[in-house]
């Protein structure tokens, strides 16, 4: 593996200085020429690659390859600044299908198999990305796309699907919604869940375990580096196995930029080494992970990255207190009292920061007196403060009254004003 990793640096290395002015910019002003890239152990001498740097090169200015060779673009959706664009030669949209296929062979999924495409088609890669992987392993593939819960369920139950994949907040909401709309479990076969796009906790994946009777696979990726396909996790959920022969990892630490020691957390860095429309080099993805090279008890060989439950930029920090929205996530489930959709309000009130998270009640407690909320309203308190360090007003809503989401769910709403 390495000395595959090694020559395909090599290559992309030399590719990238040719073809891309801005590599041949960075890397001359950091004294680097191709051939000082030796093996991929000299990758750290390598300048980073950063979401900025992709808005700032916008729409093209990044691609390796003249648009004549280019079969397809997607982009992010731009909702914080200018849409990062990403382009495939035919050649990636084959290395594509493999990586999917490698990942849906890991959950069990193939050419038996009746797998639901929920996640957007379009330019978002999920879709896409999901549904040639799924065709690559043979399965048949029903590209609904995401939203029309109504109709979802009903394809679900009439055309017997097997697999599912969408985001893990969106299988939620499709549970829930299950019985308004004249559904059971008994009216289901689906076995198989593969969900992505957004962090989600081992407590959500339990969760999701339990409301629809399957097994609950992580697959993760990025439209910068790919789309879907990048690390997917195995039966023994003891992290995500990287197809590593395409896309080379690294941690490194989210103020330094140094690469930690093994097993050490920090930002998660991909160099993507088979990719021609826009290949990149160190891109930081900011999502915080850490990664094992022992071999997984499924016989895998290929580095496992730990589970993705933030960003370093989805931080929050509140009165010094470093927060991620996963850790409420968590605690909510493990509780186990209400049910697992909520909001955080995070404002500020005579200069000092607060806290209000609203979440919904589980039907069952909807009978309860006034005084039995109150006391699970500060059992959740006690609870948080406990594990974050931090004091939380909880309110308990009823159920359904929090907003749902088709694609990737929104958690955090920040009201304070910049200082």
């Amino acid at each position: 593996m390495r000395e595959l990793q090694s020559e395909r640096l090599r290559e992309l290395v030399q590719r990238v200085y040719n073809n891309v002015p801005f590599y041949q910019k960075k890397m001359d002003n950091a004294g680097l020429k191709p051939t000082d890239i030796k093996s991929i152990d000299d990758i750290s001498k390598l300048p980073f690659t950063s979401k900025q740097d992709l808005r700032d090169n916008y729409p093209f200015g990044l691609f390796a390859v003249p648009m004549k060779d280019i079969v397809r673009v997607h982009a992010s959706s731009g909702t914080t600044g200018k849409p990062t664009t990403v382009g495939y030669t035919r050649n990636d949209i084959e290395i594509w299908k493999e990586v999917v296929a490698r990942c849906f062979t890991m959950c069990g999924i193939g050419k038996d198999d009746i797998m639901q495409v929920a996640y957007g088609y379009g330019l978002f890669t999920g879709g896409l990305g999901a549904h040639y992987g799924a065709e690559e392993v043979g399965a048949s593939v029903i590209p609904i796309s995401g939203g029309n819960t109504r109709r979802q369920l009903q394809l679900m139950s009439d055309y017997g699907v097997t697999a599912l994949a969408c985001t893990p907040s969106y299988a939620l909401h499709l549970a829930d919604a299950m019985a308004e709309h004249g559904y059971s479990l008994k009216d289901m076969k689906v076995k198989k869940g593969v969900f992505g796009a957004e962090p989600w906790t081992e407590n959500m994946r339990l969760e999701l375990e339990r409301k629809w009777g399957i097994h609950a696979f992580d697959i993760y990726g990025l439209s910068e580096v790919m789309g879907p396909g990048v690390s997917n996790d195995c039966e023994f959920h003891s992290g995500l196995h990287v197809n590593e022969d395409h896309f080379f990892p690294e941690i490194v630490h989210p103020d330094t930029k140094q690469p930690v020691t093994e097993g050490e957390m920090g930002e998660l860095v991909f160099t993507t080494l088979t990719k021609e429309g826009i290949p990149l080099i160190r891109y930081n993805t900011r999502d915080l992970s850490s990664l094992n090279y022992e071999k997984c008890e499924c016989g895998r060989t290929l580095v496992r990255m730990k589970k993705i439950t933030g960003r370093s930029d989805d931080m929050l920090i509140i009165r010094g207190v470093n927060l991620f929205p996963s850790q409420i996530e968590h605690v909510l489930l493990e509780m186990g009292e209400t049910s697992a959709h909520y909001m955080l309000y995070v404002d500020r009130h005579n200069n000092l920061d607060t806290l209000e998270l609203q979440v919904e009640l589980d039907e069952s407690k909807l009978t309860d007196t006034i005084k039995d909320l109150q006391i699970l309203s500060r059992k959740i308190e006690h609870a948080l403060n406990s594990a974050i360090g931090l004091s939380v007003k909880v309110t308990l809503v009823e159920p359904k009254t929090i907003a749902r989401s088709e694609g990737k769910a929104v958690r955090v709403v920040d009201r304070r004003k910049a200082p």
